[in-house]
């Protein structure tokens, strides 16, 4: 499996409904795309202060296998909503943090 993390720092301006927004089109592609096991949505709740590095918000998508996480990553879809999570994103692409891990079978 492969768990795909995201996490943004919104520009300040970016309301928590416009956030919610892009979220709900990001877990709207498990409907649309195979091997999308599991997506998760939320704010840090970590009580580790200034450990997010202002990185407050994220989602977690769980695939199959790297195959499904490649179709995802060409996926019309996923590129549109990227772009508009990088324009949301404070500095653009320097204020999202993406991490791949391969969690095995």
């Amino acid at each position: 499996m492969i768990r795909h993390c995201v996490f943004i720092r919104f520009r300040p301006e970016i309301s928590r409904a416009h956030r919610d927004e892009l979220f709900a089109e990001i877990d709207a592609l498990k409907h649309t795309l195979a091997g999308i096991a599991a997506v998760h949505i939320g704010m840090n709740v970590s009580p580790e202060t200034g450990m997010d590095k202002g990185f407050a918000d994220g989602f977690i998508v769980d695939f199959d296998n790297a195959e499904a996480r490649d179709a995802y990553l060409v996926d019309p879809g996923h590129r549109k909503t990227g772009a508009r999570l990088v324009a949301a994103a404070a500095g653009g692409v320097e204020g999202i943090l993406v991490y791949d891990l391969d969690t095995g079978p």
